[in-house]
C-alpha cells in the first residue's frame, strides 16, 4: 500500500511562497510519502499554479518523492508539446514522474483551447498515443486525425523505460475500458464517492480480464479528500466550505473523509478495501498541518 499526498497549489493571496513549498516538499519526503501530485486548472477563479511548472520546481526541491499530475485534461494540450516537457521533466528528475490523463468534464471552455466537443474524445486517445510514440521511437511517423508526423525525431527520451506511468482518470464505463486499452494505471477522481469508486474498479478488473491484461500490473488509485481534526461539526463545517470553493457545488460533503483520526482512519480503509493501492492524500484545509496528522495518526493505523 502506497499513499501520496498533494502539493499545495493554491496561492490565495495570488503570490508564491518559495520557503514554504520547499519546506512541505522536503517534510513529505522525510515522512516517508510515497508521491506528490498536483492538479491541473488552467481557467477558472481559484488562484491554482499550473501542474507542469509546479512539478519542476518540487523536482528541485527533492530527491526521492515520486512526481505526479491528477490529471492533466490533455485534450487541451499539444501531445508533442507535452510530450516534451514531461520527457525533459523526467530526466531533471531522475525518473520520478507519473502522468495522469483525462478527457476533461464538458463543461469547459473548449473554444478557448481550439478543440471541439464532437471530437474531444477521438483527440485525447489520438493525443496520448503521439505522446508514446515521441517517447518510445526513434523516429516518429505518425498518421492520425489530428496529429501528422513523417520521421520525425524526439530527444532526450524519458529516464524511465519505456515511459512514465500514464494514469487514466475516468467515470463513464466507457472511458474505464478506454484506460485499461491505453493506459498503465487507473486514478479515480476525488469527486467520487466510495461507492463510485468500487463501481469504477469493478469494471476496470472486468475489462482487464476480457483484453487478458494481469491485473497486478495495472495499479488502481484514488484522490481522497480529507481532514483530520477532533471536532467533528467543526471538520464537517471546513469540508464544505472548502469542496464548495473547489467545485462551485455544495452537494459533495459525501466524497470527503473528514473528523477525529480514527473516523479518517475508518474512511480510507473503505478506499483501501474498495481497490486503490494508492491513496492521494488532498487535506481540505491547512496543507502542512494535515500532512503532520495523516502521518502521525492516520498512516501508521492503515500499514
Amino acid at each position: 500500500m502506497r499513499f501520496a499526498i498533494s502539493i499545495p497549489q493554491d496561492l490565495p493571496d495570488g503570490e508564491f511562497d518559495p520557503a514554504g513549498f520547499r519546506a512541505f516538499l522536503r517534510r513529505a519526503e522525510a515522512l516517508g510519502f510515497d508521491g506528490a501530485w498536483t492538479q491541473e486548472q488552467v481557467l477558472g477563479t481559484a488562484s491554482r499554479s499550473s501542474p507542469l511548472e509546479t512539478m519542476t520546481y518540487a523536482a528541485a526541491c527533492t530527491e526521492r518523492i515520486r512526481l505526479g499530475c491528477a490529471v492533466f485534461v490533455s485534450t487541451l494540450h499539444s501531445p508533442v508539446h507535452l510530450a516534451k516537457s514531461l520527457s525533459t521533466l523526467d530526466q531533471l528528475s531522475r525518473g520520478r514522474v507519473d502522468v495522469g490523463v483525462g478527457v476533461g468534464g464538458g463543461g469547459r471552455t473548449l473554444s478557448a483551447f481550439a478543440v471541439d466537443a464532437d471530437s474531444r474524445v477521438a483527440r485525447f486517445t489520438e493525443g496520448v498515443e503521439l505522446m508514446k510514440a515521441c517517447w518510445t521511437r526513434p523516429r516518429i511517423t505518425f498518421d492520425g486525425r489530428f496529429w501528422q508526423l513523417d520521421g520525425a525525431a524526439m530527444e532526450p527520451k524519458p529516464f524511465q523505460k519505456p515511459h512514465p506511468p500514464v494514469w487514466f482518470g475516468a467515470r463513464h464505463p466507457n472511458a474505464l475500458r478506454r484506460a485499461v486499452r491505453h493506459g498503465d494505471g487507473f486514478f479515480g477522481a476525488g469527486s467520487a464517492t466510495t461507492g463510485q469508486f468500487i463501481d469504477q474498479v469493478r469494471t476496470v478488473r472486468e475489462a482487464l480480464a476480457e483484453q487478458g491484461r494481469d491485473a497486478a500490473g495495472f495499479p488502481i488509485a484514488k484522490r481522497v479528500y480529507i481532514g483530520v481534526d477532533d471536532d467533528r461539526a467543526r471538520a464537517r463545517k471546513r469540508a464544505a466550505a472548502t469542496l464548495e470553493r473547489f467545485y462551485a457545488r455544495d452537494d459533495l460533503l459525501s466524497v470527503a473523509v473528514f473528523g477525529p483520526a480514527d473516523e479518517c482512519v475508518q474512511g480510507v480503509r473503505e478506499v483501501m478495501d474498495a481497490g486503490a493501492e494508492l491513496v492521494l492524500f488532498t487535506p481540505l484545509w491547512d496543507d502542512a498541518e494535515q500532512m503532520e496528522r495523516l502521518a502521525a495518526e492516520v498512516i501508521p493505523q492503515l500499514q
